[in-house]
């Protein structure tokens, strides 16, 4: 909810820099061939009203008589944002691509960058599930911040690339949480170092550290959880996994070479 509320935030700023027209300024007594600023004033009090359907006919209207006009483009991404409130996020991912096609050099284009990224962003659902709206959110939020550094939307979309990534990465920790279980520990390592180098600003990174001193020590590679145990005490002394990987290792002293060999079988 309170992503609809910022969404909108940057919607209203957005249209009040692209409009300087009065609703007062509207006469609904005039015949059919209005000029295209009074249609995009009729179609935005219904959009105020969110009578979002008469809205986008009152804004298809405008494309279709007055296609050159401003209040055309304008109109193509007042279309764009309604599928976005009505949560029809596929029709708006399109209507806003199509719209960058159209228009590259608009002075508004980041709003349709940023429109695109979000509009992916809403259907990530759950790190287990399909990744693909990850991917697809990420690129685009990376368009926004490398295109428009220095938009209003810039700083949202370094937020959001950050919470992407942590949603990745906990991909990767499921996943490898599923391999060690299995006993596939190179597949697993992979997984874990792939959080560890790609995704360090996330809160997996201690976890992944230790899970890797795990490995190492079932594995026999006592030398590499050793190390990888005083990255992880050197990081982040006061986690958790720190204490588990301390102790793991401590106990592993104590063991005999018989036990050592046991752990591989």
């Amino acid at each position: 909810m309170l992503q609809k509320y910022l969404i909108l935030f940057y919607f209203l700023i957005f249209s009040f820099g692209c409009s300087s027209l009065d609703y007062n300024e509207i006469n609904l007594s005039e015949n059919d061939f209005k000029p295209p600023n009074e249609i995009y004033l009729e179609a935005k009090i219904y959009f105020d009203e969110q009578n979002y359907q008469l809205a986008e006919e009152k804004f298809n209207e405008i494309k279709k008589i007055y296609p050159l006009s401003n209040e055309a483009i304008q109109s193509e991404i007042m279309i764009g944002f309604i599928h976005y409130l009505q949560m029809d996020y596929e029709t708006a991912v399109g209507h806003f691509s199509r719209i960058i096609s159209k228009y590259p050099s608009h002075k508004n284009i980041d709003y349709a960058y940023y429109m695109r990224a979000i509009s992916n962003y809403e259907q990530i659902t759950h790190h287990d599930l399909d990744g693909s709206y990850n991917e697809l959110a990420l690129a685009g939020f990376n368009q926004v911040i490398n295109r428009f550094p220095y938009s209003e939307y810039a700083k949202d979309s370094r937020q959001k690339i950050v919470l992407i990534k942590s949603n990745k990465a906990a991909k990767h920790m499921s996943i490898g949480r599923f391999y060690t279980k299995e006993k596939k520990y190179t597949a697993a390592l992979n997984r874990y170092k792939t959080v560890v180098d790609d995704y360090s600003m996330t809160r997996f990174v201690p976890e992944a550290l230790f899970r890797m001193v795990e490995i190492y020590n079932k594995i026999g590679m006592e030398e590499e959880s050793f190390k990888t145990a005083a990255v992880l005490g050197h990081n982040y002394p006061k986690s958790k996994w720190y204490k588990y990987s301390y102790n793991l290792i401590k106990n592993e002293k104590n063991l005999t070479l018989t036990d050592k060999i046991k752990k591989l079988f």
